[in-house]
């Protein structure tokens, strides 16, 4: 079994196709179902941000699961499967982890070194998680991305650049203000990219947020947050937006919701009654599909920074040398994470060759038994020990050299062929491989911390 990665980002597509297959919370618990029902799948996993899908998926076979997979996404986004292989890309095995390390550590991000993939990351294994559509695999995979993820942010000044896309779109909004300081704004969507806005907005000494979403509850209490920061801020409902707006010098819009939340009728309501000659709006689109209607950035006095312009922000890059140093992190994370695991895949046939060498053992000295039955008990063990002691001896270069020769490229092959010589059926191998615990968590607090199943419990896994 191997991961697959089928992904389409803001490095390989447009906008206008990243909004078509984006994956809401909302609708990713379906499409991990459908995914799960393919009879190539047995794990699966669905990264959804506002630049990025990719599912990544435990598979049997690589060419029927990707079929499965693109014909999932094509029905899904509504794309002709034509126009979508023009867009995605496919990572597999060795590729699919080291890209999802690069992920985590903000190397693919739209801005350099953001952090906020890493919470998404979280967030999109616990989902994969409560569906019961991880096991094994990807639990270590995503655990150690994570782990990756850290590494790379605490050692090398990689987030330098800005911490999420919010940042870089509220520097360019007060570039355009002449500064956000005691300037008012609003806040439509009280997720987590509209904490992250309320957030940065607090720290730039802004006078004044209006927090407005569908569920009111959830903006009331994201405007609470931002008062605790000593900033104004109050909740509003969705039918008082344009007349917040008509008194705002910031829009920012991050609602995940599928069409425009902001229309152009929108806008020339809030806009009738305010002078924007003499006090511009500036909105900040950082939904994905877009929540503005693409006609407003033509309004005069408005000025749209919408995903697709802050990809070309200088401020998106990082530092050669700290980009270089997060992509050396990866590399040796990397290598690390398939010496472990090809050390797994080969410790269950170890294991079935010792439990298949003490069943011979205890099955001579039943036939000694049966042949000798009068032999004394202390002559008896004796020669238990003798011949265990033989067994041991015997097994034990060869065991430990197979294990380390399965951390090394192409390894498995070394284990295939040791079920080989000794003839071990694949049933008993896999009786032995079945995990007996998999952790649900890892301690953070315990760089050395391994996953509790049968496997790791040999080895350390790599720190976090």
């Amino acid at each position: 079994m191997s991961v697959l990665l089928l992904g389409i980002s803001h490095r390989s597509a447009p906008v206008s196709v990243l909004e078509r297959i984006a994956v809401s919370d909302t609708e990713r618990p379906k499409l991990t179902d459908e995914i799960m029902m393919s009879p190539h799948v047995s794990e699966v996993m669905i990264v959804s941000t506002c630049n990025r899908v990719e599912v990544y998926a435990v598979v049997d076979a690589f060419h029927g699961a990707l079929t499965d997979l693109g014909a999932l996404l094509s029905e899904h986004s509504g794309l002709e499967l034509a126009e979508l292989t023009k867009y995605a890309y496919v990572r597999y095995s060795e590729a699919a982890a080291e890209h999802l390390f690069a992920v985590a550590g903000g190397l693919d991000s739209m801005v350099i070194g953001e952090q906020q993939i890493l919470g998404q990351i979280r967030a999109a294994y616990a989902a994969s998680d409560a569906q019961q559509a991880s096991g094994r695999a990807l639990h270590e995979l995503a655990q150690q991305a994570l782990r990756v993820g850290k590494k790379v942010h605490s050692e090398t000044g990689i987030d330098k650049a800005g911490a999420s896309v919010v940042s870089v779109a509220l520097d360019r909004a007060s570039d355009v203000l002449g500064g956000l300081a005691g300037k008012k704004a609003v806040v439509l969507g009280a997720g987590a990219m509209g904490g992250l806005s309320v957030a940065h907005l607090t720290r730039t000494g802004i006078g004044s947020i209006a927090v407005a979403n569908r569920t009111q509850s959830r903006a009331q209490h994201l405007s609470e947050t931002a008062a605790s920061g000593g900033v104004t801020s109050f909740a509003i409902t969705l039918d008082q937006l344009s007349a917040t707006v008509a008194d705002a010098d910031i829009l920012v819009t991050c609602t995940g919701a599928v069409g425009a939340v902001v229309t152009i009728a929108d806008a020339h309501r809030a806009l009738a009654q305010r002078d924007t000659q003499a006090r511009p709006l500036v909105i900040c689109d950082l939904g994905l599909p877009r929540d503005v209607e693409h006609a407003v950035a033509g309004l005069p006095g408005v000025t749209v920074l919408d995903m697709e312009s802050l990809q070309h922000d200088p401020a998106a890059g990082a530092a050669a040398s700290d980009e270089r140093a997060a992509r050396d992190i990866v590399a040796a994370e990397l290598a690390s994470y398939l010496s472990g695991q090809r050390l797994a895949e080969v410790t269950p046939t170890v294991t079935a060759l010792r439990q298949r060498a003490a069943e011979v053992v205890e099955s001579e000295l039943m036939r000694l038994d049966s042949r000798l039955p009068d032999l004394a008990d202390p002559q008896r063990d004796e020669v238990a020990r003798t011949v265990r002691r033989v067994v041991d001896k015997l097994l034990h270069a060869p065991t430990v050299r197979v294990k380390q020769l399965a951390t090394t490229p192409g390894g498995d092959s070394y284990a295939e062929a040791l079920r080989e010589l000794f003839e071990l059926s694949p049933s008993t191998v896999q009786a032995v491989a079945s995990p007996m615990e998999v952790a649900t968590a890892v301690d953070t607090d315990n760089p050395t911390a391994a996953l509790a199943d049968d496997f790791t419990l040999s080895h350390e896994r790599g720190t976090e």
